[in-house]
């Protein structure tokens, strides 16, 4: 294979030394893994972050579930049907404003937790197994500093905004 010229003025990138990349890289191979372990009980891993949600609150909005995964709401409302549909969450209207829709659990959402939880902690478990408890804190932190640089820079909320 021969390697393809770079174009003239434009800098070196490589992938492997790519912050975003390798995390976007990462995120890719832990959204597979656990693909794999949600397909047993019939959940998909979209499905997974809004049970996440709702294990520890229930009766939120359908707007506050987007809000906190940070996803497009018409991209909730698609998953919540799906949920709805396979028996995993209610869905009602809030009485307090009809333009609402509350979300809760069926009583198979809920004993879903503990097999689900196991799954994803496996999963955790198995990408971490190299690291020292020390690296895997170490680690923790440093996501949560690129996440909080991320989530706070203007350009960043500007271009959200715009989406």
């Amino acid at each position: 294979m021969t390697r393809a010229p770079r174009q003239p003025g434009t800098p070196a990138f490589e992938r492997a030394t790519s912050l975003g990349y390798m995390v976007n890289h990462l995120a890719r191979l832990f959204g597979r893994a656990l693909e794999t372990r949600l397909a047993v009980h019939q959940v998909t891993r979209g499905q997974f972050p809004v049970l996440l949600i709702l294990w520890e609150e229930e009766g939120v909005t359908q707007s506050e579930i987007a809000r906190r995964l940070d996803i497009e709401q018409p991209t909730v409302a698609n998953t919540l049907r799906r949920m709805d549909r396979d028996g995993l969450v209610t869905l009602a209207p809030d009485p307090n404003n009809r333009r609402h829709v509350l979300v809760g659990l069926t009583e198979r959402g809920r004993a879903l937790q503990a097999p689900l939880v196991a799954e994803a902690q496996a999963v955790n478990a198995r990408a971490a197994a190299h690291l020292t408890a020390g690296e895997h804190t170490a680690f923790l932190a440093l996501l949560g500093k690129i996440a909080g640089a991320l989530q706070t820079d203007p350009q960043t909320q500007d271009e959200r905004k715009r989406a």
